[in-house]
């Protein structure tokens, strides 16, 4: 599955912001991905979808890669952030966009959770 980890770390590496998500940003195929994007989307936070539904061994493999059993899976800068539930969280507390600001992410919009 080395292939499949090269394909994520290229992806986390030359994308400020990826979510592995099920379906695309502009037609999710599950809930939580579909939260994770309407975040995104509200702090005007510029993203990369990544559709692991489109492939079984990349489905498989970024659930490994970060060692987290659940889809979606939001990246910053290469680094793991969490899941639908961290992310809603950290959007509430306000912490993601303070996250996102920090990590040199230019956000779009100003509105606070």
């Amino acid at each position: 599955m080395a292939n499949v980890h090269d394909q994520i770390t290229q992806e986390i590496t030359q994308n400020p912001v990826v979510l592995f998500m099920k379906g695309t940003p502009e037609f999710p195929q599950c809930g939580f991905s579909g939260q994770v994007v309407q975040i995104l989307d509200y702090l005007g936070a510029p993203f990369k979808g990544v559709n692991v539904l489109a492939d079984a061994e990349l489905r498989q493999g970024i659930k490994e890669f970060a060692n987290w059993p659940t889809i979606p899976q939001l990246y910053v800068k290469g680094e793991f952030v969490g899941g639908c539930d961290i992310v809603r969280e950290m959007f509430q507390s306000g912490e993601l966009a303070a996250h996102l600001s920090d990590a040199g992410v230019e956000l779009k919009q100003t509105a606070k959770a």
